[in-house]
């Protein structure tokens, strides 16, 4: 029984908002100065079938991927080639690795929690309140790992599980998704349906001052940041894609993609190639593939996300 039942906020469709189909369409990428090219190309490193792949991070051995339907952790290399790397993560979702390397990992499956895959593979959180997870009502989405052993996660709304595994809930009329720690973490950066709002992150793992930062073109999604501090925001509205801010909030420009794009990070060589997770296929065909496309600006160093 749910004694402590959080509101759910209502998804309310922003402007434009229009579901993902799934099928390609045209785009033409123009120039953000010092982020990217003009008319470089999208190219699709690996596809897969059913819902199996969300939540990436880069490391320098690959790319990690959250396989909902497999319950399972991959890491994908530069060749396309596939390892599984975790099991049995109770339809697993996105991922996010901390500054020391810890990995976490949300599950989405009955009983949701959030667990810790690397160093060890431990529960880190899965009551909020003394109930079970179920009771937000809702998914969690997505998470940002810090450097004191929490994680930031959305469920709806905006919560933070502290490294003793208690929950904390931030914020008000939310309805998030995407999520991500600014480079000194003193700042946080959450979707709020067509938006952006930040946090200001104090030393024990708090949040004040909430605000907004920022416009999407459509619904958010997930969200990584670069080396200086410019924000990146999948968006699905007319055109699907990636809106670019700077690190305050001004924004610098909106990369299209062919397909809906739902999870972001920089890799490869020198961080300067982004990742993205497509939906390329819906139910009762679901697929997705990660799409990659060369960049000026490079990945944050501190973080793998």
């Amino acid at each position: 029984m749910c004694k402590h039942l959080v509101p759910a906020s209502p998804f309310k469709a922003p402007p434009g908002f229009k579901p993902p189909t799934g099928a390609a369409h045209e785009y033409s990428i123009s120039a953000i100065k010092d982020v990217i090219a003009g008319a470089v190309r999208w190219q699709t490193l690996w596809s897969v079938a059913g819902n199996n792949a969300d939540g990436i991070v880069a490391t320098p051995q690959g790319l990690l991927i959250a396989q909902n339907s497999n319950s399972a952790v991959i890491e994908l290399d530069a060749s396309g080639k596939t390892t599984v790397l975790f099991k049995d993560t109770n339809t697993g979702g996105a991922l996010s690795m901390s500054k020391q390397g810890a990995l976490f990992i949300v599950q989405r499956g009955l009983y949701p929690s959030i667990w810790q895959l690397r160093p060890q593979r431990k529960l880190l959180a899965d009551k909020y309140q003394g109930d079970p997870l179920d009771c937000l009502r809702t998914v969690i989405n997505d998470l940002t790992a810090d450097s004191r052993g929490g994680v930031y996660f959305t469920d709806g709304g905006l919560f933070y599980a502290a490294a003793d595994g208690t929950i904390t809930q931030y914020g008000e009329n939310l309805s998030t998704n995407g999520i991500i720690l600014s480079r000194d973490e003193r700042t946080l950066y959450v979707t709020n349906k067509d938006t952006v709002a930040a946090f200001d992150v104090q030393p024990d793992g708090s949040l004040t001052r909430q605000r907004e930062f920022g416009r999407l073109h459509g619904g958010g999604d997930g969200a990584t940041i670069d080396a200086e501090g410019r924000v990146y925001v999948t968006a699905h509205g007319e055109q699907d894609g990636i809106d670019v801010f700077s690190e305050k909030g001004e924004p610098l420009g909106f990369i299209p993609t062919p397909y809906p794009v739902i999870s972001l990070a920089f890799g490869g060589p020198g961080k300067k190639t982004l990742y993205a997770v497509a939906e390329t296929g819906k139910s009762p065909a679901q697929a997705a593939a990660i799409l990659t496309v060369p960049m000026i600006a490079a990945g944050y160093p501190g973080r793998a996300k």
